[in-house]
């Protein structure tokens, strides 16, 4: 049995990102996760979670566990079951992503400060360290080494595959801007919905509320979110920056 969700209502609801209009558009069983593909399919729990879907921005999200504390979180979601459902989150993408921020950024690595949002155990950060950075640290608020949120303001801040976990993404947006020198850099991936989606509705791999995924962004919404903190994402295919003077030349990135 996990914690109570919050109840469901047939009213639209304004949009988490822009404020308009978002009806009900989908429902799956809290069981549902993200690795079915490689994995396995879970028991049916009988927990319903409602989607809904901005009819201006196109942003899906679902309000069902905007009642939980981070200790719901932890305990239903990001709990000790957690890899089965995100296999890559310990070891493959921290390593990949320490990868593409040293490619991009190791020519100036001695002057820079890294902030990884949502970093989990850490890894990247110790891989950027490791590598020369600066300095390289950790923020994540369900792991209880790296849960003090950050004190001082950072060239890079990094975002990998985090703001789709957010009940309130564009207050973790601003947390995050806030933790960006003005000069600075966010480096962050989402997958947004594919030109497709509504063919696929919630059924959409990516729609996976056991692995914490309850903000779908589209690009419109990324745009949107962007505009409202004052900040510009630039088109990329997964990869996005919110730019500034520092942000390299690179396809695909900047």
């Amino acid at each position: 049995m996990i914690t109570k969700l919050r109840p469901v209502s047939t009213a639209p609801l304004p949009c988490k990102i822009c404020g308009a209009e978002a009806a009900l558009f989908g429902v799956v069983d809290f069981a549902k996760h993200c690795n079915e593909a490689r994995s396995r399919r879970l028991p049916l729990l009988g927990t319903p979670v409602y989607y809904r879907r901005c009819q201006l921005c196109g942003f899906l999200f679902t309000d069902a566990f905007d009642d939980w504390s981070e200790a719901n979180f932890k305990a239903d979601i990001y709990n000790d079951g957690y890899i089965e459902f995100d296999p890559d989150y310990r070891e493959a993408r921290p390593t990949s992503c320490a990868k593409l921020v040293q490619d991009l950024f190791g020519a100036r690595k001695a002057e820079l400060r890294v902030l990884d949002y949502g970093g989990g155990d850490g890894l990247l950060s110790a891989t950027l360290r490791g590598s020369g950075f600066l300095e390289a640290q950790t923020f994540d608020p369900f792991v209880a080494d790296f849960a003090r949120p950050p004190q001082e303001k950072f060239d890079i801040v990094t975002c990998f595959e985090t703001l789709e976990h957010m009940p309130d993404p564009m207050a973790g947006i601003a947390a995050i801007v806030s933790s960006t020198k003005e000069a600075g850099l966010v480096l962050f991936s989402t997958l947004v919905q594919p030109p497709d989606f509504e063919m696929h509705g919630v059924n959409w791999w990516y729609v996976g509320p056991r692995n914490g995924h309850v903000s779908i962004f589209s690009r419109a919404a990324l745009v949107g979110a962007g505009s409202t903190t004052a900040i510009r994402p630039l088109p990329s295919t997964t990869i996005c920056t919110w730019p500034s003077a520092r942000c390299p030349s690179s396809p695909g990135i900047c």
